[in-house]
């Protein structure tokens, strides 16, 4: 089970927010660059200053994505405004905002460099296997165990952890190397439902 199946009741709880926002006529794709605008900022401020204190803004952040990235879905389907301009800037501002929220974390001590730059590689693999299931059978793939739901849970309770106990950075590298290998893992699943297979 990942986060995604929990995504309708979620979408339940926004929904006047959605009804408020088309009513001021905004858009899905003002959403979709608000929350990319969101994370950029947030990881700018975590690459200029990457203090442990700091990183309880990742949860705070990875929770308003997560709410704006399902109100420009629900906006698209429910007001028929969906668009393939919209499409694609949604799929480059999940990977770009992964970016831009994760990167900060390799530049803490005790964080290897490398290791952290493959987690950042996998991540972005992943979104782009979910992608290629849909080019190939027309379904896009959200198969777990590290999709991008769950890594914004996974990788915002690791920067409340490290708010709260900044001396847990000397286990960076053991986590990144578990995310590694759950989004390995993650890849290997949604190659699979591209191939029509089961994940």
């Amino acid at each position: 089970m990942t986060l995604y199946q929990l995504k309708p009741a979620f979408q339940a709880l926004l929904n006047p927010v959605m009804i408020g926002l088309y009513q001021r006529r905004v858009t899905p794709n003002h959403i979709t660059l608000t929350a990319m605008a969101l994370c950029f900022i947030t990881g700018a401020v975590l690459i200029l200053f990457p203090q442990p204190v700091l990183f309880v803004l990742l949860p705070v952040t990875l929770i308003a994505r997560m709410a704006l990235n399902a109100l420009d879905g629900m906006l698209a389907r429910k007001y028929n405004q969906t668009s393939r301009p919209g499409a694609i800037l949604n799929e480059i501002s999940d990977v770009l905002s992964d970016i831009a929220l994760y990167l900060p974390f390799i530049l803490l001590p005790y964080s290897n460099v490398s290791l952290g730059i493959i987690m950042l590689f996998c991540a972005v693999m992943t979104e782009f296997c979910g992608v290629l299931a849909q080019t190939l059978n027309g379904v896009r793939s959200y198969a777990g165990p590290l999709g991008k739901s769950d890594r914004a849970l996974a990788f915002g309770i690791w920067g409340l952890a490290l708010f709260v106990w900044p001396q847990l950075m000397q286990w960076n590298n053991a986590v990144w190397g578990v995310a590694v290998i759950l989004l390995l893992w993650t890849i290997v699943n949604r190659c699979r439902s591209a191939l029509g297979e089961e994940g």
